[in-house]
């Protein structure tokens, strides 16, 4: 008989959800199985963890509070789930995501996908990606948008997650891909995504902060994908000028519209020039392109 997992579920705005979500992701104490992140509308968002054990409330409320950093949530919830109710939850069966031509399934859905789109299926677990969150999907409509005007043939993810990026490029072009990701946990998950949708041959899942990994230090790209945080798309700037080639195009996203101007002002200084933007519940997602060769300092 499978053991009961427990749920603490809590509502916050779009600012500090993602950062909610990822301190339960990074906590050790107490630690969780898996983390999900899903789009409640009107800038309302709705984080999971399950737990293997009940949760200490005072300490996870306190992991919340500091993560959020002030920001209106909503009341704590935990309960306990039966083992089928966790496994419905924790593969997202919300329903399929379109964006573009790519449509985002879980394995529930996989016999009842449109063979017209480019199907993608992942479900949801340890690693950020499923589409449901508008950064991702905000993603997903960038790089449909992208590849309706060019063909690029170097493209590299950053902070893969899921690998749900790299997958979705590497079946629309049947290019390879390589994508990067500093936890290990998620470079797993992204090669066996990769795998599940018949592109594991295209995508190389590699350990690494940002483009600091040998098959990545050298490469110039036409094609940069980040659904990233706010402060490690600042940081990287400087990389993405030097690894980013002339013409070539970065895909950013995870930025709430607050936080958007500020990404995008350092990137034009350091060589590129703005092509679109997309806002979907609050979050932005960036095209833009390499303009010069000309070496850029941070």
């Amino acid at each position: 008989m499978s053991c009961p997992i427990h749920q603490a579920t809590i509502e916050a705005e779009a600012s500090p959800a993602e950062r909610i979500a990822l301190a339960l992701d990074e906590a050790l104490e107490p630690e969780a199985v898996a983390v999900g992140l899903f789009d409640r509308g009107q800038g309302r968002f709705e984080i999971f963890a399950h737990y293997a054990e009940p949760p200490p409330r005072d300490a996870l409320l306190a992991l919340i509070e500091g993560a959020a950093g002030g920001g209106d949530l909503g009341p704590l919830r935990i309960e306990e789930l039966a083992a089928e109710d966790w496994v419905t939850l924790s593969q997202g069966k919300r329903g399929p995501v379109a964006a573009g031509r790519f449509l985002v399934h879980g394995s529930h859905d996989r016999g009842r996908v449109s063979r017209r789109r480019t199907a993608i299926e992942i479900d949801a677990g340890q690693a950020f990606g499923t589409a449901h969150h508008a950064s991702t999907r905000g993603c997903l409509l960038a790089l449909d948008g992208t590849l309706k005007r060019r063909r690029p043939r170097v493209i590299i993810d950053i902070g893969t997650g899921t690998g749900i990026l790299a997958i979705a490029a590497a079946k629309a072009l049947g290019a390879a891909v390589t994508a990067s990701d500093s936890d290990p946990l998620a470079v797993a998950i992204a090669a066996e995504n990769a795998r599940a949708n018949a592109a594991g041959p295209l995508v190389r899942a590699v350990q690494a902060q940002g483009f600091a990994h040998p098959a990545l230090r050298r490469r110039r790209c036409d094609l940069v994908l980040a659904n990233l945080l706010e402060r490690a798309l600042h940081d990287l700037a400087p990389h993405f000028a030097l690894h980013v080639a002339p013409g070539g195009v970065a895909i950013l996203s995870g930025l709430t519209q607050a936080q958007a101007p500020g990404i995008e002002a350092r990137y034009l200084s350091l060589g590129f020039t703005m092509e679109r933007r997309i806002i979907l519940d609050g979050w932005t997602t960036l095209v833009i392109v390499r303009r010069s060769a000309r070496t850029c300092r941070d």
